[in-house]
């Protein structure tokens, strides 16, 4: 699969889930170890994305990372995490 048909698999499938997403009501209380779960999710991203470089599917690289720093993002965002890029 080429970048361009990469990149719409993944522009198509993120649609749908804009099509279908449902918001829940209320504030739902979030622990720490829900947020501990989300961040080794990033880390076994970014083990990805470094495996996929070194056999030189960067393709499948940069989209891994790219999931790392999306799901990083979201816990900045919801007050639950702090850093800088």
């Amino acid at each position: 699969m080429n970048l361009d048909e990469l990149a719409s698999k993944y522009i198509l499938k993120s649609e749908r889930v804009f099509n279908d997403i449902r918001v829940f009501q209320g504030c739902k209380s979030i622990d720490d170890r829900s947020v501990r779960e989300v961040i080794d999710e990033a880390k076994r991203y970014l083990e990805d994305a470094k495996f996929y470089l070194d056999r030189k599917r960067f393709e499948t690289s940069l989209a891994s990372v790219a999931y790392c720093e999306g799901l990083l993002d979201a816990l900045r965002l919801l007050g639950l995490a702090d850093f800088s890029w």
